[in-house]
């Protein structure tokens, strides 16, 4: 579980089954909506399925264990930032106008699952937040529409690190109540082909 600074006004549900955390920033010009939602979800380690040959969920494991960081080098490392801030950049403009289904189809199926749970629907139902605007989430799109849209909108990406040769998480900078500058992780992303997937 990766632990937030209580001082961000971040709540977050806890799962017995349930195992990271991805915070969820609020979306500036809506005053009504700025209260903080967050939700776990646990780690997806399988890889999503293409064409090209897909290492298998042990084997990608092992893959990340063995991963030296320091073996990237500062052209992969700008060239991979400068991508994963186009995809999030292009994210941001379809969550911006609402369409459900282009959202979708960048997340991994597996992750997309895991958010349109009923286990985790109901968890962010029973948020102060959404209870206060009386929402109930029922089904991935009113995720969508109730959580995402409100508070991802205008996402901005000021690091990545390395997780693997193909996955990053991508981090936001800011500052908590005190002042204090901190990270917030915003994404884990999978680089499939030549394709970036959200996969956390």
């Amino acid at each position: 579980m990766e632990n937030i600074d209580k001082n961000a006004n971040l709540m977050y549900s806890n799962s017995m089954r349930i195992k990271k955390l991805i915070a969820i920033i609020p979306l500036v010009s809506i005053i009504a909506v700025t209260a903080i939602l967050s939700f776990s979800c646990k780690t997806t380690s399988e890889a999503v399925k293409t064409d090209n040959q897909v290492p298998s969920e042990t084997a990608a494991a092992q893959q990340s264990d063995d991963f030296d960081p320091t073996t990237i080098s500062q052209q992969l490392y700008d060239t991979t930032r400068d991508e994963v801030r186009r995809f999030i950049e292009a994210l941001n403009q379809i969550i911006r106008d609402r369409k459900f289904n282009e959202w979708k189809a960048n997340l991994s199926p597996e992750y997309f699952a895991e958010i349109s749970s009923a286990e985790n629907l109901q968890n962010l139902s029973e948020q102060p937040a959404m209870k206060t605007r009386r929402i109930v989430l029922r089904t991935a799109e009113d995720y969508f529409l109730n959580v995402v849209v409100p508070s991802r909108a205008n996402l901005r990406v000021d690091d990545i690190e390395f997780i693997s040769g193909n996955r990053v998480k991508a981090f936001t900078f800011t500052k908590n109540s005190a002042g204090e500058d901190i990270s917030l992780r915003l994404y884990d992303l999978e680089k499939i082909g030549n394709t970036w997937t959200i996969i956390n």
